[in-house]
Formats: structure tokens, sequence, C-alpha cells
């Protein structure tokens, strides 16, 4: 398995590039996130990388960086969610407001990707908002048992940090980080961690009190 490349970006296309390593071109389908990213062509570039193998085809797709390939790998779990609608998505929602948005069960945001209904969405918010609450939290989702399958850094730093205080105040996690990019959401970029919490906190205090 290929899982990452080094070399010079040889030409680049509307989903798609070519990285020559040591004259070896190498086509590599990519978020329009990832190829915006990239380097002018003739510049030395280094990408992540994930192989699918096929009866029919070898197809290999690039990354910017670690976080985007671990939520391709992650979207691409759950069914009706192949290769090119996981690029799709992580072309409209980076990996921090991609969480963001399957914690807060935003499907607003999720059918924003082109070939992204309904259904799919929905089967998108159910089935990866305990994941996305594991990656979130990362060492501090053992607290309960469950721990992180990928790295908390998947999920952006202050939104995991704030949702980590709260579970740290005795709150659930799935619970924490939904009421966490709750905030997030209303208060825009730029909220501190402690704005996340504040706000956090109001979400979770017990209403008509």
């Amino acid at each position: 398995m290929i899982s990452k490349l080094k070399g010079i970006l040889d030409s680049a296309g509307e989903d798609w590039a070519v990285i020559d390593v040591n004259g070896v071109g190498y086509r590599i389908f990519c978020s329009s996130r990832t190829l915006s990213r990239l380097p002018g062509v003739g510049e030395a570039v280094t990408v992540e990388t994930e192989t699918h193998v096929r009866e029919d085809h070898i197809h290999l797709y690039g990354f910017i960086d670690a976080a985007e390939k671990d939520w391709f790998r992650l979207l691409t779990t759950v069914q009706g969610v192949g290769s090119k609608v996981g690029l799709a998505l992580l072309s409209i929602l980076p990996p921090d407001q991609l969480m963001q948005a399957i914690a807060a069960q935003d499907k607003a945001a999720i059918t924003r990707a082109n070939g992204v209904g309904p259904k799919v969405a929905t089967r998108i918010l159910i089935e990866l908002k305990d994941k996305v609450g594991a990656m979130a939290l990362g060492p501090v989702a053992n607290l309960d048992g469950k721990a992180g399958e990928t790295p908390a850094a998947v999920a952006g730093g202050d939104t995991g940090e704030a949702a980590s205080a709260l579970v740290n105040l005795g709150y659930g996690r799935t619970e924490a980080l939904s009421v966490v990019a709750k905030a997030a959401q209303a208060l825009g970029d730029g909220a501190t961690v402690d704005a996340l919490i504040r706000e956090g906190l109001k979400e979770l205090a017990p209403k008509g009190l």
C-alpha cells in the first residue's frame, strides 16, 4: 500500500493531481481543499495517500494532511459513502467543521456536498456521532473506557479542548462535544476556549432554573 508520496507536482486538474516521484507519475484524486493547498507545478510536494484496490482499477487518493486522510477513512465506513462522496464532503467542510457539523447533527451542512442526499446525511450523522466524540476528546475519552479511534488533532484544538474540560466536570463525552459544537456555531470563528465552555455549560444547565 502506498501511504505517502513525496516528489514534484507535475500537473493538476479539477479533482486530481499528478506527482512525479523519481520519474514515475502518480495520479491522485483529491478534495478541492487539498488541491488549493498544493504548491505550483514544478515545485516539491508531499501528500498523504490512501490506496484503494478493486478488480478493475487501483486508485490513489491524496490528502494535504493526516487529519483529512483520517476523515476520509472514517466517512467511507458509512454505507452509501464512497470515495467520491467522501472527497465531496471534505471539499466543502474541512475536518474541524465536519466534526462540528456531525456533533451538532447539522444535516443542512452535510447535504451541501455533491451526492449527499437526506438519507445519506442522516446515516452519516447517526453512525459517526459517537466516533466523533472519541476523536475530539482523544486521551480524555479513556475516562469512560472508550478510547478515540484517531488523534484528537483531527477534530480541531479549541473545540476538543472545551469538550475535554466539560468531560472533566463530569459530563458525558458525546453530550459535551455536542453542546460545544453548537456553541462554536453560535459564537462563530474566533471563539475562545473559555467562551465555548461557558456557552456549553449554559446549554447543559437544567432548564427552568
